[in-house]
């Protein structure tokens, strides 16, 4: 591979600068300033698909499988210490956010990968070229010990684990820090309990937001039970899970080195032919962010039932106004963080789908779907833990509670009469409560008014706090 900036350009038509790089295949032109060779442009020009590139993460990820590989390869006596150490140098620099504009493959590209791989060995080189005076071959020295089949899954697995760790948790933990301090703040807010939207035994506000923190904790278990398979890496199975051409204790040392620096649970895969055709890992990693989903949107949905009215819903909970709601209704505000969970979870069930159908794509020893799968799992994530954040900041932590207003409707439903069967006995109770109904007396006032209960029995028994506590 030539160095960009010593090899000669020529002036094409249009008056743009290219120089010649060459492959397998034959000469490619290459804009004199980009800093990837002739299998990069083949992907541009092959994939003019979406404009959406890898994302930083899994740029990240490549790079820092890169700069360990050739740590290893040098232990090994597979590099000579001058090109590692620029291997190393080049590859560190990607993988602190440098030179991202040279990273232009499209997410939709070879099913393998391969071709971000290739653009990650080209551009590393190219800049060992550049500024450290060695020409290195981007597939003979950057990509030694190594196959697209083994990197690019590594670097999926590693970037979802990484930022599930990084981004995901966190943002977790602050939702859930904010429901569980509204449950504290409502522990003794009464309410009418709903099933099937129907009125139901009393609950308190609290039991509800605790219900919620719960969800979300859970959440988090799932996803992290499953980062210990997605931390199984097929480094060192190079093509088709064989290790043709991997040294023995090349893939421990990369995965190890890996490992120490990002702190993240890593081994290697315990059998190379199935971690390379398969990448089940991914898959139970989106089925928990699709799980999460779930959990998020019965939260928002239920915090929309609340927060309904001001005046013709329900209107136990106000929301913090964030914004006008209406160009046509002057003054009114809708609950529209609540709403954005609630689109996230719809396209991380989407992205889940497609994850799903792109794993089942494995034909033998490959994965021809895999850059789909990392698109929408490193999608989902982000998505999630902005919305989660975002949630938690504006919305969870300024929910006010009209405590009158929910314990109005606790004391005005029929089913606070349930408490009464083990007394009373079901058949009696339901004459009352049609009584109840038909009248609009309270079930307080039939009760004694027909002396079926002596007063102090009767206020014990209907307590409405006692009642959200199991009687």
């Amino acid at each position: 591979m030539t160095d960009p900036t010593v090899t000669d350009p020529t002036v094409t038509g249009d008056g743009s600068a290219v120089r010649l790089e060459h492959d397998s295949m034959g000469e490619v032109a290459v804009a004199v300033t980009a800093l990837w060779g002739a299998q990069t442009q083949r992907a541009i020009e092959n994939f003019p698909i979406s404009g959406e590139r890898l994302g930083p993460g899994l740029i990240r990820a490549l790079a820092l499988i890169k700069a360990e590989a050739a740590r290893a390869n040098h232990a090994l006596g597979r590099l000579g210490a001058a090109d590692a150490d620029a291997i190393i140098a080049a590859a560190e620099a990607v993988a602190d956010g440098r030179y991202a504009e040279h990273f232009p493959v499209d997410v939709f590209q070879t099913g393998s990968g391969t071709s971000s791989n290739m653009n990650l060995n080209e551009v590393i080189a190219h800049l060992a070229a550049r500024h450290h005076g060695r020409v290195v071959h981007p597939n003979d020295h950057v990509n030694a010990s190594q196959s697209s089949n083994d990197v690019f899954p590594s670097a999926v697995q590693l970037a979802s684990a990484s930022a599930v760790w990084t981004e995901l948790f966190p943002a977790l933990e602050a939702l859930q820090a904010a429901l569980e301090a509204k449950a504290g703040q409502f522990a003794i807010v009464v309410k009418a309990g709903r099933t099937h939207l129907m009125d139901a035994t009393p609950v308190t506000l609290g039991q509800e937001f605790g219900g919620y923190a719960v969800q979300v904790a859970d959440a988090r278990a799932r996803l992290a039970s499953a980062l210990p398979r997605v931390g199984r890496l097929p480094l060192g199975g190079t093509a088709t899970g064989t290790g043709l051409n991997c040294p023995a204790g090349f893939a421990s040392q990369v995965i190890a080195a890996l490992a120490a620096r990002t702190g993240l649970e890593l081994s290697e895969a315990r059998d190379h032919f199935a971690a390379q055709s398969s990448c089940d890992g991914l898959v139970e990693l989106s089925a928990a962010l699709r799980g999460l989903a779930v959990s998020l949107v019965k939260i928002a949905n239920d915090l929309r039932w609340m927060a309904s009215g001001p005046q013709a819903g329900l209107a136990e909970i106000h929301l913090p106004d964030l914004q006008p709601g209406s160009s046509i209704m002057p003054g009114k505000v809708n609950p529209v963080l609540a709403e954005v969970v609630v689109q996230v979870a719809a396209q991380l069930v989407g992205n889940d789908a497609a994850v799903v159908f792109a794993a089942s794509q494995g034909a033998f020893e490959l994965i021809t779907c895999l850059p789909v799968v990392a698109r929408n799992v490193l999608s989902s994530i982000s998505l999630a833990a902005n919305a989660c954040r975002v949630f938690a900041d504006r919305c969870v932590a300024g929910i006010e509670a009209d405590a009158d207003r929910c314990r109005a409707y606790a004391e005005r439903t029929p089913q606070v009469a349930a408490a009464l069967n083990p007394r009373l006995g079901y058949e009696v109770v339901a004459t009352l409560v049609a009584e109840m109904q038909r009248t609009g007396r309270s079930i307080r006032e039939l009760v004694a008014e027909r002396g079926l209960l002596e007063p102090a029995e009767l206020d014990a028994t209907l307590d409405l706090l006692t009642l959200t506590r199991g009687g």
